[in-house]
């Protein structure tokens, strides 16, 4: 059996186990060469979080919040904003994020299995990524992908690490020790500094030409997003979204193979106790620390879900099979989103921000997912990849 690498288990017994501990801290991550064929649900799931991220985009009417109400509002707004907070706001980005890491080990592995190194075309990957993020952030001041471009580089050195050792990094991660530390020791951000520069935005936001937009989203975006993103606890999350989702490739959990059908279920039911518990009790001073984690546990009720639904029912997975093609092409409906929602919401555009409350604002954000699925669906006829998403890949491979 000297032929199989350390990382796969020889004991049919051991194979079993979830999750699967192999070597020490020490060893170094060995591909177990076995064939990374297409995650289909993971098409449908990246199709999700990009509905999902436009959605609450738009009750945010993309980052503006004016001091008045909206001329046209209905009674059920507060219900709406409220709902739709929950369910998506700290969780389409987690999908995504999780996604990243998944798509990260399957090229990884994929190279390693022809023997060659991936680190180097990966960092220049990200750096590309970085110029896909500030080209987005001119459009939108929320953008997340400078964030990726930076955080995702720490995969490189984690990807050498054996099993054991990533799971441990995990869950220090998932525990959320920066918000652990505030906690115990007090410190918190300058929110006074951090809203107030939110307000400065929205301003220019509602009031701004066009360019005015956009020197404003590259002189300050960036640094709000970081800012917000250690707040919230958002950029630990990143990370650890990250690494899990590397490590979930490398266990194969998206594939329908072994046990794992029934390792999602089990993270269903307790994904579903978890986020209901942290939903109705009072969290109180622990807020800062608890609330991250319930996103957490809500994200994970979404995606056990979906993919114990799309390998358990033939109906689902036919349904779903409409956003695979929305998720294939998530780069660039990501920035269509940010294109079409800036040029609606904001002073320059429609100014829709002063028109439209949260329900009408969500109507809005139904039109734009409906426009760019038709453009989705026209572009799949005659080519394979969405348009950067083809550019993303041939710079990648240059």
């Amino acid at each position: 059996m000297s032929h199989i690498p350390a990382e796969y288990p020889t004991n049919l017994h051991a194979r079993a186990g979830w999750p699967y501990f192999a070597g020490n801290f020490t060893d170094m991550y060995k591909t177990r060469n076995l064939p990374n064929t297409r995650v289909e649900v993971a098409d449908a799931l990246r199709g999700i979080a990009v509905i999902g991220i436009i959605l609450f985009h738009s009750v945010e009417h993309f980052n503006i919040f004016p001091t008045e109400p909206a001329v046209h509002t209905l009674a059920c707004d507060k219900l709406v904003s409220d709902v739709l907070a929950w369910l998506l706001s700290g969780k389409m980005y987690g999908i995504f994020a999780m996604l990243f890491g998944l798509s990260f080990f399957i090229m990884n592995d994929n190279q390693q299995q022809m023997g060659r190194s991936f680190s180097g075309r990966f960092a220049w990957r990200m750096f590309l990524l970085l110029c896909f993020g500030m080209v987005n952030m001119a459009l939108y001041d929320g953008d997340i992908l400078m964030v990726y471009a930076f955080v995702g580089l720490i995969l490189i050195p984690i990807s050498y690490l054996p099993s054991k050792a990533v799971w441990v990094i995990i869950v220090l991660l998932a525990i959320q020790p920066v918000e652990i530390y505030r906690l115990l020791s007090g410190w918190d951000m300058d929110t006074d500094k951090l809203w107030g520069l939110a307000d400065y935005m929205g301003d220019v936001h509602m009031k701004g030409s066009f360019w005015e937009n956009t020197w404003c989203n590259i002189r300050w975006g960036f640094i709000f997003v970081v800012k917000y993103y250690i707040y919230s606890g958002r950029l630990t999350q990143i990370l650890c979204l990250f690494i899990l989702g590397m490590q979930l490739g490398r266990q194969r959990f998206f594939y329908n193979e072994g046990r794992n059908l029934h390792y999602w279920h089990i993270i269903l039911c307790v994904s579903a106790v978890m986020a209901a518990v942290l939903t109705i009790v009072d969290l109180g001073k622990l807020a800062v620390w608890l609330t991250p984690i319930r996103n957490f546990f809500i994200l994970f009720l979404i995606v056990s879900l979906v993919v114990s639904c799309w390998y358990a029912f033939t109906g689902f997975r036919k349904t779903l099979h409409h956003l695979c093609i929305f998720g294939r092409m998530s780069l660039t409906n990501y920035f269509l989103q940010s294109i079409l929602g800036s040029f609606i919401f904001c002073g320059f555009g429609l100014s829709c921000y002063h028109w439209v409350g949260t329900t009408y604002a969500v109507l809005i954000g139904v039109g734009m997912i409906a426009v760019m699925y038709t453009f989705c669906w026209f572009w799949f006829r005659n080519h394979t990849r969405g348009p950067l998403e083809g550019l993303w890949r041939k710079l990648t491979w240059i």
